[in-house]
């Protein structure tokens, strides 16, 4: 690549459309930064534990380490990768457009638009992708409540562990339980009253 060139090049552009390119340049440049650190787990999540504009509450969802992108569903638009994707949208919509559109002030309108439409489709896409993580998830505290059947024998008076299948969202989960009273056989349907240690339920017979 000939930088004296490229160099040459730059300089003849008309100021306002170099600072468009710096902005492109600048944003893609941290936009591919992030994109790596988040392919390498590294990188998930912005300042404050949000995640793509998506304020992480970091709860358990499975009663072990929950460490999955579920999260409280709050939206925040000002966060650091936000603000990269609304540059990397004025950046290279005002590149684009600067051949269509010669009048100025309608090429900035046009170039912040381009970096509202860009915020809105990661966030968009962020959502989707939180969707997919909870059909893959649960919260252990959502089986409060609900009835459920023995699928291994539980212990009398929490002396021992059985095994219960509770379901969350569709998808079949065996945790242990434990009972206060009565040992309880296999294939009894049962109430889960409450979750201790984030890991066991609490049952009691129908």
């Amino acid at each position: 690549m000939n930088f004296e060139l490229l160099s040459d090049w730059f300089g003849a552009l008309p100021p306002f459309l170099r600072a468009y390119w710096m902005i492109a340049i600048a944003a893609s440049v941290v936009f591919l930064v992030q994109m790596t650190l988040t392919l390498l787990g590294l990188g998930d999540t912005d300042a404050g534990g949000d995640v793509g504009g998506f304020d992480a509450d970091g709860a358990d969802m499975s009663g072990a380490d929950g460490d999955t992108m579920d999260t409280g569903g709050a939206i925040q638009l000002f966060t650091i990768r936000n603000t990269v994707n609304f540059l990397l949208g004025i950046g290279w919509g005002g590149v684009c457009l600067s051949s269509v559109i010669e009048n100025r002030i309608l090429l900035a309108v046009a170039a912040i638009l381009c970096g509202c439409v860009m915020v809105g489709a990661f966030i968009i896409m962020y959502r989707e992708l939180m969707k997919l993580e909870r059909h893959g998830s649960y919260r252990i505290d959502e089986s409060v409540g609900q009835v459920c059947e023995v699928y291994l024998r539980i212990p009398a008076a929490r002396s021992g562990s059985g095994k219960v299948q509770v379901s969350f969202q569709g998808s079949v989960q065996e945790l242990p339980a434990q009972t206060e009273g009565e040992a309880i056989p296999s294939g009894t349907k049962v109430r889960v009253t409450q979750v201790i240690d984030r890991s066991i339920l609490i049952v009691e017979k129908l």
